[in-house]
């Protein structure tokens, strides 16, 4: 059962922290549409660069490439997008909900009397299904017409299809190689929820690996493990993850093999990440459509082929929920209940709290210079403001790994307390190579 509990809390914090907040608030808020705040940008930006730092800074076969939001609508139609991306919406007519017409819940066959609304169980009052496309549509130019039709990409992937050529060419790539983005896309999803698990408009981390037919199904097994090891090191806990196989009713249209990394979320097992084997469904359709050749030319092998893709995709902010909810804990310390986000120390938003312990002796003037100096290195932020207690309990809610107060032996000894949130122990460290110490621990800056 979903724990409602849970997610109520970590929406509370997340706004509270600045983590994420509803988009128009002040307006009464946009339905599943999400800004970040200051640290909820800052745990996004991590898992975005250490997604392409091990995609495309670690290995010498992938690129990397920024491509338009905006693309030709011929695109779509080639991908199938324009005549096939949607799904059948239906409407109780008492309580104004909206349901996708296969939802599990709906007792009976909509449009029929024997159906019953799953949230007001009125019975007889689900219209008849109707298609309803999922691509936000607009216009190119001063004239609302048919020919001047755009739409906001609902995803990246094509966006590398249609540069292939291009990369291949201005790289001197050969095959095997891959090409990777990080971009914003957009879904007129009929049932978005679970705070930004799904939105209208997200973020997401795509790489095509383009392959030679045969050799496919070894690239998409190497691919899974590389995958999977990645979010191990992002500190997710390995027992919430698990693999996903999606059976023969599940497969889209493409796929020729699909796995999907999925995490047990308060409202159950989920998909972060999909893996597919994607065979040359997407090059040859825009080969169709576009009339430009786009198969290869192997000279080792005197052979031309159009390559096979293993797609590895995966949400940028779902990934980012995934750490708040597996890093968030909360503990019983002295009577009080400590709220804390345990991320792993690469991907805390920030890295070290500076203290001064009382605003006096000398201590603030150090501790600035201090967090001045951290700064420079890491995410650190400066707080000298009520007991230290209440300081450390403000970081553990921000998931800061470490607390650096500054003291009456700073001035005399030239040595800090540093605190670590998991276990709360604290030691001393030089002043001197406390920044040192710190970067050590945090794996440096992303």
């Amino acid at each position: 059962m979903a724990d409602t509990t849970l997610m109520d809390k970590l929406v509370s914090l997340c706004k509270r922290r600045g983590f994420v907040f509803q988009s128009s608030e002040i307006y009464g808020g946009l339905g599943s549409v999400w800004d970040y705040g200051p640290l909820g940008v800052e745990l996004k930006k991590n898992v975005k660069d250490r997604w392409w730092r091990a995609m495309v800074h670690a290995r010498d076969d992938i690129e990397g490439i920024d491509a338009a939001i905006l693309m030709a609508a011929r695109v779509w139609e080639a991908s199938g997008h324009v005549a096939g991306f949607t799904d059948p919406l239906v409407d109780c007519r008492q309580c104004k909900n909206r349901f996708r017409a296969d939802d599990p819940r709906i007792k009976g066959t909509p449009g029929q009397r024997d159906a019953q609304c799953p949230v007001c169980g009125s019975k007889g009052t689900l219209t008849e299904p109707r298609l309803f496309n999922l691509m936000f549509k607009t216009f190119m130019g001063p004239v609302e017409e048919q020919a001047a039709v755009v739409y906001l990409r609902p995803e990246t992937a094509q966006g590398i299809y249609v540069n292939y050529l291009n990369v291949l060419q201005s790289s001197r790539q050969k095959i095997p190689f891959g090409i990777a983005q990080i971009g914003k896309a957009f879904r007129n999803e009929i049932t978005p929820g679970n705070f930004i698990f799904r939105t209208r408009e997200f973020e997401q981390m795509e790489m095509q690996f383009f392959v030679k037919p045969g050799t496919d199904a070894e690239w998409f097994e190497r691919w899974r493990e590389w995958r999977m090891q990645w979010h191990h090191e992002l500190g997710l806990n390995p027992a919430r993850l698990r693999w996903h196989q999606h059976g023969p009713d599940e497969l889209a249209h493409y796929a020729r093999a699909a796995f999907d990394v999925q995490y047990e979320f308060p409202f159950g097992w989920q998909e972060i990440e999909g893996i597919h084997n994607r065979g040359d469904f997407d090059l040859g359709r825009h080969q169709e459509y576009s009339g430009k050749k786009l198969d290869y030319f192997e000279q080792a092998t005197n052979e031309r082929f159009l390559p096979y893709i293993v797609e590895t995709s995966a949400g940028a902010d779902r990934v980012t929920l995934t750490l708040l909810v597996d890093a968030y804990r909360e503990e019983e310390v002295e009577g009080e209940t400590r709220v804390v986000l345990g991320f792993h120390p690469a991907v805390a938003p920030i890295k070290a709290g500076v203290f001064p312990l009382v605003k006096k002796d000398g201590m603030p003037e150090v501790a600035t210079s201090l967090y001045r100096d951290l700064k420079l290195r890491f995410p650190s932020f400066y707080d000298d403001s009520g007991a230290i207690g209440r300081r450390y309990r403000r970081m553990d809610e921000a998931g800061t790994p470490f607390g650096i107060t500054v003291d009456g032996e700073t001035t005399s000894g030239r040595t800090v307390t540093v605190r670590h949130r998991d276990s709360m122990q604290q030691e001393r460290v030089s002043l001197d190579l406390v920044g040192d110490y710190i970067a050590e621990r945090v794996g440096g800056t992303l």
